[in-house]
């Protein structure tokens, strides 16, 4: 068995660990011969006053060509999108086109400085002019920012942007309400704003218990969150209730973008009544991301509150010349300079590459692929919500769990023998030993067929060699680590091994 996953369809052959760079090569190893001294020598503990090094420098004695052997391997390990399916619910990591990639790198925007006068960069401004333009249109909310370099980034912006639109109405508010399937951003970003948090449980039927949410509105709630379709997959049908009764004690509407996939084309959240939403570029229009960035969460807003975003926005001069401009009462600056341009650069090829209609079937095919995956595997698996879901569904190991002692945590590490990243496990913490698959528009019938057929054998083997699922993965790199211990007691520097 072990031979046989060792090369899946899911992604290129795992291969072992080898020694760190430093216990590569030797002393007579040599890479790079320095051009002979051509200023004067310096004595360097002299030139720093006493505080240079007290011992050499340990650096490693290697070869170019080791060197290229080395990382080749390193890359060789890790696994990204290029290399395999990785279906991580309410995180879309899904292919990014390299034409996005080409548009990157055109020497204009690569090498553009954010120092520069405004004259000589106007391609750039008018580049995030365009794209602030189509995320408005894409919205229905006509304010733009594109500063936040991400989405709980973009969640404090908005936060920050009603907090003032109340203390300039002499209504300073206290609280928060986010439902019980909320992204864990949600939270952290009310905290961070100086608001409390007001947490409402969801309905048996995983949507807002309206009851609940109207329970909890009061003239002290500054907003509403929330994210639509939610974190178990489903587009909630009482939002125009839901917005107008958060309306209706003066709080706003705010929509936590990070499920844009589901619905580009088809709905807009400015439509639904919200009054600020954050976009995940790095999500919704593929750019790359993962392992802490990059990433970017331009903010939408109302035309009430557009005057507090921060500044600059990009303006469009009546002689047609872009310039950065500062809304009227705005919050200041969130974010460096324009933001992180490279991001946005990729984010608006991919829209001018697809267009209105192709945007309008990412949300069909994403939505498509997560309803075929659902049908495939709720007969292996628990299905807690049992109707049309958008662009992810959450499935549940409890059944596993309760019958043959396999928890998720088994489920997914199992998935890694066969080739395929885990999906997000035990979140949203509503469902019981929760799975949330989320395909991406991105995959081929292919790989979710041999997705789906992964997770039946492994629910299979659950019931006839449960062991096997609690040992897994058996055929990675290293198998299952002790991730408790790896937070309390992190190892974050290499130490070289005592000869």
């Amino acid at each position: 068995m072990t031979e046989q996953l060792a090369h899946t369809p899911g992604g290129a052959p795992n291969r072992g660990p080898r020694e760190a760079i430093y216990e590569l090569g030797g002393a007579e190893s040599t890479c790079v011969l320095p051009p002979e001294l051509d200023v004067p020598e310096v004595v360097l503990d002299e030139a720093l006053g006493g505080v240079a090094r007290t011992r050499a420098l340990s650096l490693p004695h290697v070869t170019e060509l080791e060197i290229m052997r080395h990382y080749s391997h390193l890359a060789d390990m890790n696994f990204g999108v290029d290399s395999g399916f990785y279906p991580l619910g309410s995180c879309t990591m899904k292919y990014n086109p390299r034409v996005n990639e080409d548009a990157c790198r055109l020497e204009g925007f690569s090498g553009v400085h954010p120092l520069q006068s405004t004259e000589t960069v106007q391609g750039a401004l008018e580049l995030m002019y365009r794209l602030q333009e189509a995320l408005a249109e894409i919205s229905g909310l006509p304010g733009v920012t594109l500063q936040p370099a991400a989405g709980a980034h973009g969640e404090l912006t908005a936060l920050m942007c009603f907090r003032a639109a109340h203390t300039a109405s002499g209504d300073p508010r206290k609280k928060v309400v986010i439902p019980d399937t909320a992204h864990g951003t949600n939270p952290a970003s009310v905290t961070m704003c100086g608001y409390d948090t007001v947490t409402i449980p969801s309905g048996p039927d995983g949507l807002v218990d309206l009851a609940a949410l109207k329970a909890a509105l009061d003239t002290d709630t500054a907003a509403f969150m929330l994210t639509n379709p939610n974190t178990v997959g489903l587009f909630d049908p009482q939002i125009l209730e839901i917005t107008e009764a958060v309306h209706a004690v003066g709080a706003y509407a705010y929509c936590d973008g990070a499920n844009m996939n589901a619905i580009l084309g088809k709905t807009r959240p400015g439509d639904m009544g919200f009054d600020a939403l954050h976009i995940n570029l790095h999500k919704t229009f593929s750019t790359p991301h993962g392992g802490g960035g990059p990433g970017a969460g331009p903010v939408c807003v109302t035309p009430e509150l557009a005057e507090y975003l921060p500044s600059p926005i990009v303006a469009l001069l009546d002689d047609g010349t872009f310039v950065p401009h500062d809304p009227s009462r705005t919050i200041g600056r969130v974010r460096s300079f324009f933001g992180n341009f490279g991001v946005l650069v990729r984010a608006y090829t991919y829209v001018r590459a697809l267009g209105g209609e192709g945007l309008t079937e990412v949300a069909e095919q994403a939505v498509l692929s997560a309803n075929y995956l659902k049908e495939r595997l709720k007969t292996a698996y628990d299905l807690p919500y049992d109707r049309v879901c958008m662009h992810e569904f959450v499935l549940s190991g409890g059944r596993l769990k309760r019958e043959y002692g396999v928890r998720t945590l088994d489920v997914a590490k199992r998935l890694l023998d066969h080739g395929f990243h885990p999906p997000t496990v035990y979140f949203p913490q509503i469902v019981d030993e929760a799975l949330m698959i989320e395909p991406t528009e991105t995959e081929p019938l292919s790989a979710l067929d041999a997705f789906a057929d992964a997770l039946i054998a492994i629910a299979h083997e659950a019931a006839t060699h449960p062991d096997t699922l609690h040992s897994a993965p058996h055929t990675t790199p290293v198998r299952r680590l002790d991730e408790a211990r790896a937070a309390r007691e992190p190892i974050l520097r290499w130490t070289a091994p005592e000869k």
